[in-house]
């Protein structure tokens, strides 16, 4: 077969840039595949679908992988295998946005195993692959004959300099106050994600507006590309298994009274759902002694995987019908709160932090330059010296399970929560800085208690923090022009409801914020509601927080380590390094510190770790009598090392220098021999210095002067 010519559309971004979508050249076996070109950046994408369910699967098994080539850069992976690997967080976390907006786009019921494999296959250091990535999966299925209900895109903006730009450079990102990727269809909004510098509401809604009206020009162009490749892009005839009416019916009929007069009940989690469980074994009871056994082994099944569809219609009407939530709150109201700070006596910090059923004990340690996390993704190397882990261990929700090591889901919580903590964390904090969070128990938005807990973690461990940082969980019910919504959801509320929306912030404004939406046709005006209803609760979480602290604590814990920070001249660097390291090293055996040495632009910077302050001390005094530079006005204890007849010369911090004899004294001395002899001490100061020959002129006379006026 020859090489195929391939199809293209284009399209630009507000700011000029040309995208290019082509598709035909490459992976002609999947059934869609399309390169994203954007200047020298390339991104391949392949969706692959299989043609029939497996038998009896019960869920739909979609996956998402975005992975960067190092050779998209001209790089070797830095790892053993020097190959790719396991996917990094940063991949992670775009493969999660991916996912999140293109799911919900599948018909109900389709069940065939879906893979999308996002590749980054040339790169440009400025752009931000993540930003296209969507718009890759989307144009593959556009081009294929999977059958997705609606054509996505996916931007990312960012106000910068007070303007809004849309998928700017990486280097722009830098000095942006708010960045938010929005992914939506030509007409409803499907997945925010963002941070911000304590925006308010209504600058988010703006930078949401100006990312829909740039994605309907990639969804148009995607139309565009659709229409040129035809046939290929017919969609699969798929439909859906109908419901059965009679059996539907009979479970509606049986159980629904039932489940409205639960819902109707405020109830907490493991009452409910035991009482959940025995209606649902009282229809099962029933429907055998209703029917015979054949109809029952052919439908009762059926009737089992009805249950929760009338489950589900059932609690949504009593919410909206009646206004009633299945634990007996208002809709905007909080569940009760309550915390605590150094539960665990020797952690750095602790903090436990309890809404409701949802539980996060979190803590913090502070650590050297060493703990920092090397973070070596495809084009991006650096160093992290804030992290932020979630655990969810399934005895938070009464289930066992294997432990496997975190998932997507808590690489995303932790992320979520970390840049939440970061956009009020100090610039220049010397500790590297690690929280855990572990969830203790659940039900619904562990990962805004996670905020709370960690933000309670940063104040008792005496980190100078802006201000404190609460997070709270939105949800929404929707029939119609009928609206519910819902102040801090619970994990049932999530599960049947159309949106789950995460705000964090301080009392000023929003910090993170992570949307998803399950149906069309969520307003502005009813996103607006949302945010409001959100900030309040906000508001009221900071409140019962500050109950327990309410500022960084005065000082450090006193498990945590002493750090000082000391800027030498950099011709210094060297020795205090010395041959092999060999003096750092001596200086660390000797002190018991940790020392680090990096470089400004005119000094050496060296930081010291100590675990207590005798340690640092010593460390200190090592190095300063290597790196030693005194100055006029510096004061010293100094050791007479040689007397002579015009003065004394003296020691002090690894150097030497002149008292003359005019200085010696207030009073006029005629023998330097009658006032000092050799190894007493004496207090001196610097009152000159030859800067060509580097000669100290030092004076004990000034400070004996400025003893007596200070007594007189």
């Amino acid at each position: 077969m020859g090489k195929q010519t391939p199809t293209t559309v284009s399209f630009n971004l507000p700011d000029g840039r040309e995208v290019i979508i082509e598709t035909g050249k490459l992976a002609a076996q999947a059934d869609g595949a399309v390169v994203v070109r954007i200047g020298k950046t390339m991104l391949f994408c392949s969706a692959v679908s299989s043609h029939t369910a497996k038998p009896g699967q019960s869920f739909f098994p979609l996956s998402v992988d975005y992975q960067e080539k190092f050779a998209a850069i001209g790089r070797i992976p830095g790892n053993f295998f020097r190959r790719e690997s396991r996917l990094s967080e940063n991949e992670i976390l775009t493969s999660r946005l991916v996912d999140r907006a293109i799911r919900p786009f599948f018909p109900d019921g389709y069940l065939n195993e879906t893979q999308i494999i996002i590749n980054l296959i040339s790169a440009d250091p400025e752009t931000m692959p993540s930003a296209y990535a969507a718009l890759a999966a989307s144009a593959a299925m556009a081009v294929s004959d999977i059958p997705i209900t609606e054509m996505i895109s996916e931007v990312q903006v960012a106000k910068i300099n007070g303007e809004w730009k849309v998928n700017p450079f990486r280097t722009e990102l830098k000095e942006a106050t708010i960045t938010l990727i929005v992914a939506a269809t030509m007409d409803n909004l499907c997945m925010v994600e963002g941070d911000a510098q304590e925006c308010s509401e209504a600058e988010l809604i703006e930078g949401i507006k100006v990312a829909h009206d740039a994605i309907k020009v990639q969804v148009n162009a995607q139309k565009e590309l659709a229409a040129k490749v035809g046939a290929k892009s017919t969609k699969r005839v798929y439909e859906p298994e109908p419901i059965n009416e009679v059996v539907y019916n009979y479970v509606e009929s049986s159980v629904s009274d039932a489940i409205k007069a639960l819902a109707r009940t405020a109830t907490e989690k493991k009452e409910r759902y035991a009482a959940l469980d025995e209606i649902k074994t009282q229809l099962v009871e029933k429907f055998a002694l209703d029917h015979d056994e054949e109809y029952v082994a052919e439908f009762g099944g059926l009737a089992k995987s009805y249950f929760d569809k009338v489950k589900k219609k059932a609690i949504r009407s009593v919410i909206l019908d009646e206004n009633t939530r299945l634990d007996g709150r208002s809709f905007d109201q909080v569940r009760d709160i309550w915390c605590e700070v150094d539960y665990l006596p020797s952690a750095h910090a602790s903090a436990i932090f309890n809404r409701g059923e949802t539980q996060a004990l979190a803590s913090l340690t502070l650590g050297t330059k060493r703990d920092e996390q090397m973070i070596d993704d495809a084009l991006d190397f650096h160093n992290r010296n804030f992290i932020l882990h979630y655990n969810f261990p399934a005895f938070s929700v009464g289930e066992v399970r294997p432990m496997r090591g975190p998932g997507r889901r808590e690489v995303g919580h932790a992320n979520l929560a970390g840049r939440s903590l970061m956009q009020v964390f100090p610039k220049d904090f010397p500790y590297t800085t690690r929280i855990v969070s572990d969830i203790m128990e659940s039900n619904g938005s562990s990962s805004m208690a996670t905020v709370c807990a960690g933000s309670l973690c940063c104040l008792s461990a005496g980190i100078p923090m802006k201000a404190p940082v609460s997070g709270i969980a939105m949800g929404m019910v929707s029939e119609g022009n009928n609206h519910a919504i819902l102040t801090d959801i619970l994990g049932d509320e999530d599960h049947l409801g159309d949106m789950d929306f995460k705000v964090t912030g301080t009392r000023d404004g929003i910090c993170a914020c992570q949307m998803d939406i399950k149906i069309d046709g969520l307003s502005y005006e009813l996103l607006g509601k949302a945010l409001e209803q959100a900030r309040v609760a906000r508001l009221h979480i900071l409140d019962e927080m500050a109950k327990v602290i309410d500022r960084p604590a005065a000082e450090m814990s006193a498990n945590a380590p002493k750090v000082i920070e000391m800027r030498i001249e950099k011709s210094f660097i060297g020795p205090v390094i010395g041959p092999g390291g060999k003096v750092i090293q001596e200086i660390q055996a000797v002190s018991g510190a940790t020392v680090s040495i990096t470089e400004d632009e005119t000094h050496g910077v060296v930081s010291i770790f100590a675990p207590d302050q005798a340690s640092l001390d010593k460390a200190k005094a090592m190095i300063d009598k290597i790196a030693f530079m005194p100055d006029v006005g510096d004061v010293f204890d100094a050791t007479v090392a040689t007397i002579m007849p015009y003065g004394v010369f003296v020691d002090f911090m690894g150097t030497s220098g002149l008292v003359h004899i005019s200085e010696i004294s207030t009073k006029r001395i005629e023998r330097v021999e009658d006032v000092l002899k050799v190894g007493d001490t004496l207090r001196v100061k610097i009152i000159g210095k030859d800067f060509k020959t580097g000669k100290l002129r030092l004076s004990r006379k000034v400070l004996l002067e400025e003893e007596n006026n200070q007594k007189a």
